[in-house]
């Protein structure tokens, strides 16, 4: 089994940034990882993906140039630094492991099997 705890959310104005983490326990050896979002009243939707080697990421449109995913496999750690916070990305995020590894539907929830319990982010205008 594999636990994840995110942290690093929080509450910040627009134009600032913000940095998460997601520690691991468990096995995730060779799995891809995500970072997945949802605002109050909405459906959770994709923020990000990284595989195992870090050779491949994925960004979803809305945050492209603004957001970077990056992993530390020594530390079973995934980071999601966010910049130009922008009102629209509050939500709680959640990271999450797929154990199929990195494929062409990363982008897509039911591809991830464990889940943290979400961080919450809000920014302000």
């Amino acid at each position: 089994q594999v636990q994840l705890v995110e942290s690093g959310g929080g509450l910040v104005q627009a134009g600032g940034f913000l940095r998460l983490s997601c520690a691991a326990s468990g096995r995730t050896f060779r799995n891809a990882m995500g970072w997945f979002r949802q605002a109050p009243g909405k459906e959770r939707k994709f923020v990000s993906a990284i595989s195992w080697s870090s050779r491949s990421t994925s960004y979803a449109d809305s945050v492209k140039g603004r957001f970077t995913i990056s992993r530390d496999n020594a530390k079973n750690t995934v980071y999601l630094q966010m910049n130009s916070l922008k009102p629209e990305d509050t939500a709680v995020y959640y990271c999450a492991v797929s154990t199929k590894g990195w494929g062409t539907m990363i982008n897509v929830e039911y591809e991830y099997d464990y889940w943290g319990q979400g961080t919450q982010v809000t920014v302000s205008s």
